[in-house]
């Protein structure tokens, strides 16, 4: 079954954030990870919710989103906007 993480960020670190746009795709796709949904115009129908900048990306399952999650590539992907 499908396992979606579900993004909502807020870009702080813009020279970071390039690098780690350059950095992280490989290694989702490395975890049979595919985008979804990648920045872009939206529009909330309901409720108060206001995403800054929204990404869904989908994994064959949760077991391998998690390791996707937990690697030591996305961990230095991620380590580039903290």
């Amino acid at each position: 079954m499908a396992a979606y993480f579900v993004v909502d960020l807020e870009i702080t670190n813009p020279a970071g954030f390039e690098e780690y746009r350059r950095l992280v795709p490989p290694v989702i796709a490395k975890y049979d990870g595919r985008y979804l949904v990648r920045g872009g115009a939206f529009e909330v129908l309901e409720g108060e919710w206001k995403p800054k900048r929204l990404t869904v990306i989908e994994f064959p399952s949760a077991a391998r989103a998690k390791e996707f999650y937990s690697s030591k590539e996305y961990r230095k992907g991620f380590q580039v906007i903290e």
